[in-house]
C-alpha cells in the first residue's frame, strides 16, 4: 500500500518519535513554514532591504523573463535604487517612497501579507489593480503627480531598455552604424525591431 505522507504529518510524527528533544514552539515554527525571503541581486543605497525586494519584484512583473532577460535579469532593480539616489529631487523621492508604503500596506489589507510573501499570481493581479487605479487617477486628474506604480514603470522601462541586454538582445544594437542603406527588406533591417539608441 503506497500512501503518500504530506510534510506537516511527516513532522508531526518525527517529533512524537523524538519526545521532549524538539520544543513545542520549535514545532510550531516548522509546521507553519518559513517564508522564503526574495534574494537581493545587488546593495541597496536608497532603499530599506525590504523596499528593494518589493521593487525587484514590481519591476520583475512589469519586464518578466522570458526568452529574452527581465529587469531582475538586466540589473534594473539596482539601477532603480541608484536613479533616485543620484537624480531624483528629494520631493521626487519622498513621494516615490510613500507611494512605495502605501503599495505594501494596500498589499498586506488584500492579501493578509507583505507583498514580497504574497504568491507570483497575487503579485501580478495586485500590480495590475494599482497600475490600471493610476492611470484612471491620471486620465481623472491631469494635475496628480505620478503615483508610486507609474513611477517604478518608468524607471523600469528606462532601466531595461539602456542596460546590455535591453539594448542587444530586445532591441537593434550596432556600437558604430555603418553606411546608409535606403531601402532593404525587413528581414535585413532588423525584422521591424526598434533601433536601440
Amino acid at each position: 500500500m503506497n500512501q503518500k505522507i504530506d510534510r506537516r504529518e511527516a513532522l508531526k510524527k518525527t517529533a512524537l518519535l523524538m519526545g521532549a528533544a524538539v520544543s513545542a514552539s520549535a514545532l510550531t515554527g516548522i509546521l507553519q513554514g518559513c517564508k522564503a525571503t526574495p534574494e537581493l541581486l545587488y546593495t541597496p543605497v536608497f532603499f530599506t532591504p525590504d523596499q528593494a525586494r518589493i521593487v525587484t519584484e514590481v519591476a520583475e512583473i512589469i519586464i518578466p523573463k522570458t526568452d529574452t532577460p527581465g529587469a531582475k535579469d538586466a540589473g534594473v532593480p539596482g539601477f532603480i535604487d541608484t536613479m533616485l539616489k543620484d537624480c531624483y529631487k528629494k520631493e521626487d523621492q519622498d513621494r516615490f517612497l510613500a507611494g512605495l508604503t502605501a503599495f505594501e500596506e494596500e498589499a498586506k489589507k488584500a492579501y493578509g501579507d507583505s507583498f514580497i510573501y504574497c504568491t507570483p499570481e497575487q503579485q501580478v493581479e495586485f500590480v495590475k489593480k494599482t497600475h490600471e487605479a493610476a492611470l484612471k487617477e491620471m486620465k481623472e486628474n491631469k494635475e496628480a503627480k505620478r503615483p508610486f506604480i507609474l513611477m517604478a514603470k518608468e524607471l523600469t522601462l528606462l532601466g531595461f531598455f539602456t542596460s546590455e541586454p535591453g539594448a542587444t538582445q530586445v532591441l537593434q544594437y550596432i556600437a558604430v552604424p555603418g553606411a546608409y542603406k535606403g531601402c532593404v527588406p525587413l528581414a535585413e533591417a532588423g525584422n521591424g525591431k526598434t533601433w536601440a539608441t
